[in-house]
């Protein structure tokens, strides 16, 4: 199989192991870092595992390319389907008149709230921990923004990519997505993302970038039960 199959897994086992809980059959990112969880395969094993992650209440986000397997005690509270595209050409910073800013620590309470507000996907205080990112100020405002989640062996995923409604219209989502993945080429690895197979607007912009889709990846998130 494929490490990008279940990229989840890969990054949690990988790079970002020290940003995980769990052991050698399931893990889940710190609950403030994000909310996904993996398994290194869909035995009843690790899927007791998976389940064992969960306190009653909470819940954590499944992405993967086999069909998901939910786990005894365990419940789908949304699923979809999102498609895994891959960058197919050098890309780089296409200019323009606001300076790219690499965002940190400093920025976290900014970078949440603009991820609050435009729901680019799971976001929680520290989830700017998992990569770089680059965002755009203007007036000292943070107007958008765009880093890194997954961190699979050769491979980085491009996320957060995120807007204020203020902002929209500019380019600033393709300039910044296209910044983050030519850094990520610059360490010599490959770019890639996940957008929802409904979201043609942004497929359509990551096409236009020179990304290309290579699988479909199954998303759920479930949640145990309370009491």
């Amino acid at each position: 199989m494929h490490p990008l199959d279940r990229p989840v897994w890969a990054s949690l086992t990988g790079a970002h192991a020290g940003l995980s809980v769990g052991g050698a059959l399931a893990r889940r990112y710190q609950p403030d870092v994000n909310r996904f969880a993996a398994t290194p395969d869909d035995s009843p094993e690790a899927l007791a595992a998976l389940a064992a992650l969960l306190a009653p209440g909470d819940n954590v986000f499944l992405a993967q390319m086999p069909d998901l397997v939910v786990p005894p005690g365990l419940r789908i509270v949304k699923q979809g389907t999102c498609v895994q595209m891959l960058a197919t050409r050098d890309l780089h910073d296409e200019g323009g008149a606001d300076e790219l800013l690499r965002l940190g620590e400093p920025d976290a309470a900014e970078m949440f709230a603009l991820a609050t507000l435009t729901e680019p996907g799971p976001f929680l205080p520290r989830t700017h921990v998992m990569g770089d990112f680059l965002g755009v100020r203007q007036g000292g405002r943070l107007l958008a923004m765009a880093g890194e989640r997954f961190r699979v062996p050769g491979y980085a995923e491009v996320s957060g990519v995120c807007t204020h409604p203020d902002a929209r219209g500019m380019g600033l989502a393709r300039r910044l997505s296209a910044a983050i993945a030519a850094r990520i080429q610059a360490r010599g690895e490959q770019p890639f993302l996940h957008a929802w197979d409904t979201n043609v607007a942004a497929i359509k912009l990551y096409e236009a970038l020179g990304f290309r889709l290579r699988s479909t990846v199954n998303v759920a998130v479930l949640e145990r039960a309370a009491g």
